[in-house]
């Protein structure tokens, strides 16, 4: 999707041995938020049997995939700043992916998702399992009330991971502020993305924001953050990391804009052109609203923010967005930041080792098609 450079087949195997790194982090992680999940369940059982099936949600949406950046972020991070204890990162990243399952599960009711990953949502599946109960009252409405108490039990283990178990090689109060700030972050970015389709003078830099809160932060700056103060990075080490993980959380949010209404559903693991159905205000709508001819800018803004979209509809609305020169000018932002992340690396402090990876891991996003 990403433009190509000449040092793209140097640039194609960094990305595969980030890739393989990623991997071999997933299955960790896996297996612990699985034991995590577990214990957890056998405490509710024993106190509340009916309400267990909250945690088996849980553990359904956590195995039903997700590439695990986040938590993987922060244990890359930690181990490239010289944390070498283990079991506190750990703990960390699984703090991560489970604030991750959290805002998927409230992010999924608000867009009305039928499915996430090929598979239903929780408030789908919550309701289909009222409906095959027989049970009286409206199961739509169950679905989505039960799928906001799944969701709050996964922010309520996450914020108890993200608090340390015992003494760790650095201050722990800056870690726990950072993943404090970063849940404020999530929900004050998701507000904002809900009300941008409804002020008709929202400029670059309110879209920007918005970006920058709900997905950027939280998807890359703030786990990159969180590994490198877990592992006692001072400022000096601290700020080139910061710089790299903002300019990579914008580009991977700019990219999940263009899977959005371009990827393919089967890759993405949801339905593609809901950005459009729900009148959100992407980067790629924003340009194309200020680039497209009268006509078709008219159109466009007629077509956003309607469920009912034809399959012609969102067709032409595509070929809209590629024909004004949106998708290229979204192209470029995605371009110009990882050019800007691959700076900040070149003025970290990072050995070889750790700027392999993290430079691995621009490459891998420049290469992203889900």
């Amino acid at each position: 999707m990403i433009s190509s450079s000449p040092t793209a087949a140097r640039r194609t195997e960094a990305a595969q041995t980030f890739a393989a790194a990623l991997a071999d982090v997933r299955q960790a992680v896996d297996r612990e938020l699985a034991k995590w999940i577990a214990a957890r369940r056998r405490v509710v059982a024993d106190s509340a049997p009916g309400a267990a099936e909250l945690v088996d949600e849980i553990a359904r949406l956590v195995a039903s995939g997700g590439k695990r950046l986040r938590p993987a972020l922060v244990l890359f991070t930690y181990r490239a700043c010289g944390g070498r204890a283990g079991g506190e990162a750990m703990r960390l990243a699984l703090a991560t992916e489970l604030l991750h399952t959290y805002l998927l599960v409230h992010d999924d009711i608000m867009d009305h998702a039928p499915t996430r990953r090929a598979l239903p949502t929780a408030h789908a599946e919550l309701a289909e399992r009222h409906r095959r109960r027989g049970w009286a009252g409206d199961a739509e409405d169950f679905g989505r009330s039960a799928a906001i108490l799944v969701g709050d039990l996964a922010h309520t283990w996450a914020v108890e991971l993200s608090r340390p178990g015992r003494a760790t090689e650095g201050d722990a109060r800056p870690v726990g502020r950072v993943f404090d700030a970063m849940c404020d972050e999530v929900i004050a970015g998701q507000y904002l993305e809900m009300v941008l389709p409804h002020v008709a003078d929202a400029t670059e830099d309110d879209l920007l924001r918005a970006l920058r809160l709900k997905s950027g932060r939280y998807s890359v700056e703030r786990p990159i953050e969180l590994g490198a103060l877990l592992a006692g990075a001072d400022e000096a080490e601290l700020a080139p990391l910061q710089r790299y993980g903002r300019a990579v959380g914008e580009a991977f949010q700019l990219q999940d804009d263009v899977l959005g209404t371009f990827g393919d559903a089967d890759a993405v693991g949801k339905p593609v052109a809901g950005d459009l159905a729900e009148g959100k205000r992407t980067f790629l709508v924003f340009h194309a609203l200020r680039l497209a001819p009268a006509e078709d800018a008219a159109w466009l803004r007629s077509a956003l923010g309607r469920p009912d979209l034809a399959t012609s509809e969102v067709a032409r609305a595509r070929e809209i967005v590629r024909r004004s020169g949106a998708l290229a000018a979204v192209v470029t932002m995605i371009d110009q930041r990882l050019e800007e992340a691959r700076r900040a690396l070149g003025d970290s402090a990072l050995g070889p080792e750790g700027r392999r990876l993290f430079l691995g891991f621009v490459d891998y996003l420049g290469e992203r098609d889900r």
